[in-house]
């Protein structure tokens, strides 16, 4: 895991350019490297143009392209391993065993909502036929299904640095629903 104190901006690891934040391991008050430039009220709007852009792409994604997409995230966080955990054991000052179950718990979320994806119930369809010979008069077909509305600004928990950050259930319900993400970071674990 290589961490270079950057954002991600659509596809790019952008420095920021306002004033940097470091994480403080709690247990020694020692600055923890790297330094995260946080972004600009341009690089915001950046990033919110993106994921503007990306939603009409995304909200058309079917629903085992969403499934799939949270189940590679939930892979992808395991993936890296005990070196996300001994970060955020440095950055929170949490215990080993906490922190192992927060991923456990945020990679079953993701893989939670894959599932409920796949299943579609949450779209609640609904179809009225039309009643041509209703009195006083017609009705045509009446409509429903739930559907995504847009962007979706997340921001980090300070006290759940997996479950309620970056990847957690804010973002996985999100994406799930067919939303793009913004997320800010808690300060206390960039």
């Amino acid at each position: 895991m290589s961490l270079e104190g950057k954002m991600l901006i659509g596809r790019e690891a952008v420095s920021g350019s306002s004033t940097p934040i470091h994480a403080v391991d709690p247990a020694t008050g020692e600055r923890l490297a790297p330094a995260y430039a946080g972004g600009t009220q341009a690089e915001v709007e950046r990033a919110c143009a993106l994921a503007e852009e990306a939603f009409g792409v995304y909200r058309e994604t079917t629903l085992e392209q969403r499934a799939t997409f949270l189940e590679t995230i939930a892979g992808e966080i395991e993936a890296i391993g005990d070196e996300l955990i001994e970060r955020a054991m440095a950055e929170t000052g949490l215990p080993r065993p906490r922190l192992e179950g927060e991923r456990g718990r945020t990679c079953g979320q993701l893989r939670l909502f894959a599932k409920v994806v796949r299943a579609g119930e949450w779209l609640d369809l609904r179809l009225d036929p039309a009643l041509p010979e209703r009195e006083p008069l017609p009705r045509a077909d009446l409509r429903q299904r739930h559907i995504p509305l847009g962007p979706v600004a997340v921001f980090g928990a300070s006290n759940f640095p997996l479950a309620f950050s970056v990847a957690g259930g804010d973002t996985a319900s999100a994406l799930a629903a067919g939303c793009p993400v913004i997320v800010k970071a808690h300060s206390a674990h960039p």
